[in-house]
């Protein structure tokens, strides 16, 4: 039996960092595990999304349509974008933050109307990570927001989770981080308990 989680957001935001958060840690709990990555035009802010699968054998890391048990999104149009990704009874968490597409500003195209009550009526749960990680005390650590949230969905040792989270940042912002992940963390413990 295996999982797949897909993790999607804008170029900057951190996804492909907390993919190999996500990859690390399934490892370290004996899990095998396959990534597969699309940067896009990520430095530019385009679409990035990172495919995880992790189980007892895993067959394939390819996210199709209808097959993400959980996907993981850093942002709201992102988030609107990836929902067909999802499995029917399968979870999304998404980032209440949108980053304006250069489509939207350059005036070529609108933003979408009421994304947040889009993704709600369809099961999404909505984490205020900018707002929790400017909490935490680093507003560039709220990819850490939306991995705690998402560890809290997955039966991984938080402390697994902690050590790995505290090998892949930088020294200095290992605080921040593990502050941010727990706060997601507890955010989506109370809303799913």
């Amino acid at each position: 039996m295996s999982m797949k989680v897909l993790l999607c957001g804008v170029g900057g935001q951190g996804t492909i960092l907390a993919a190999h958060v996500l990859a690390q840690t399934a490892l370290e709990c004996g899990q095998q595990v396959k990534v597969s990555e699309i940067h896009g035009m990520a430095q530019r802010g385009g679409a990035v999304t990172t495919d995880v699968a992790f189980g007892d054998r895993v067959e394939s890391m390819v996210c199709d349509a209808g097959s993400a048990d959980v996907v993981v999104a850093f942002e709201l149009i992102e988030a609107m974008r990836n929902l067909p990704m999802l499995k029917a009874g399968g979870t999304m968490v998404a980032s209440d933050e949108v980053i304006k597409p250069a489509s939207v500003l350059t005036g070529k195209a609108p933003l979408p109307h009421d994304a947040r009550g889009w993704l709600i009526e369809r099961g999404a749960l909505l984490v205020p990570a900018h707002a929790t990680a400017v909490e935490a005390g680093n507003a560039r650590v709220s990819n850490m927001v939306m991995l705690g949230a998402l560890s809290a969905l997955l039966a991984f040792d938080a402390q697994a989770w902690e050590r790995t989270v505290s090998a892949f940042v930088p020294p200095k912002t290992i605080e921040a981080n593990l502050a941010a992940f727990r706060a997601g963390r507890a955010f989506v413990s109370e809303k799913v308990m």
